[in-house]
């Protein structure tokens, strides 16, 4: 694959608690370098982010409701408002996992369309968390379902920091689902240039990755 063509498809993400803002400055360097789609953030560094990313073609991106989504839907939604207006362009939300485990799906889908309103009032993108470790299959899909309803843009697999993350079988599940028309993100544990062209090759138009400098100088990438 194009190094250019495969560094579009990254998410360059830096979501430790302990990040520090040189760790954030050097994350927008190497994203401007290589030419990720968005650098992905704890939503305290979006203004920075943003400064240091004006008048390229790297988006902001951030997480709202991360990593348990627990909050409420109207937290959340706060959540994503507030850092659209400090300058993200996307959002990550966790969907609410004992919400859906309770086939509670009103609420599920009430909780994601909050946060789909808002983002796309001010065209920000939303991609959705699944945390696909604690579902079975049947909750997967159903929750790929009510994502559709609800409006979101994507679908992704993991926070990154659950029980597990991407697999290839839980990739080509989720792009089953939705079909070929809804972007599907990979997140947790993509950690070569193989697990990345394997997420891709099961269906990921995205990849949620904290090492993506390694997988592109693995690719060739200067």
């Amino acid at each position: 694959m194009d190094t250019r063509h495969l560094a579009s498809m990254i998410d360059h993400t830096l979501l430790k608690p302990e990040a520090s803002e040189s760790q954030i400055r050097q994350l927008c360097d190497e994203a401007k370098r290589f030419g990720f789609a968005s650098v992905c953030v704890n939503p305290t560094y979006v203004k920075l982010c943003a400064t240091l990313l004006a008048g390229t073609s790297v988006h902001v991106c951030t997480v709202a409701g991360f990593p348990l989504g627990a909050s409420l839907p109207e937290v959340k939604a706060f959540e994503a408002q507030q850092a659209i207006r400090d300058g993200a362009t996307e959002i990550d939300m966790v969907i609410n996992v004992g919400a859906l485990k309770n086939r509670d799906d009103v609420l599920v889908e009430r909780d994601i369309a909050g946060v789909v309103h808002l983002s796309h009032a001010a065209g920000a993108l939303v991609k959705v968390i699944l945390e696909a470790a604690l579902l079975t299959d049947e909750e997967k899909v159903r929750a790929c379902r009510l994502v559709q309803s609800a409006g979101a843009d994507f679908v992704k697999t993991s926070t990154g920091f659950g029980p597990g993350g991407a697999t290839t079988h839980d990739v080509a599940l989720l792009r089953q689902t939705v079909g070929p028309q809804m972007g599907v993100k990979a997140a947790g544990g993509i950690r070569t240039l193989q697990d990345a062209l394997a997420m891709i090759e099961s269906g990921a138009t995205r990849l949620g990755v904290s090492a993506s400098a390694k997988i592109m100088a693995e690719a060739g990438a200067g």
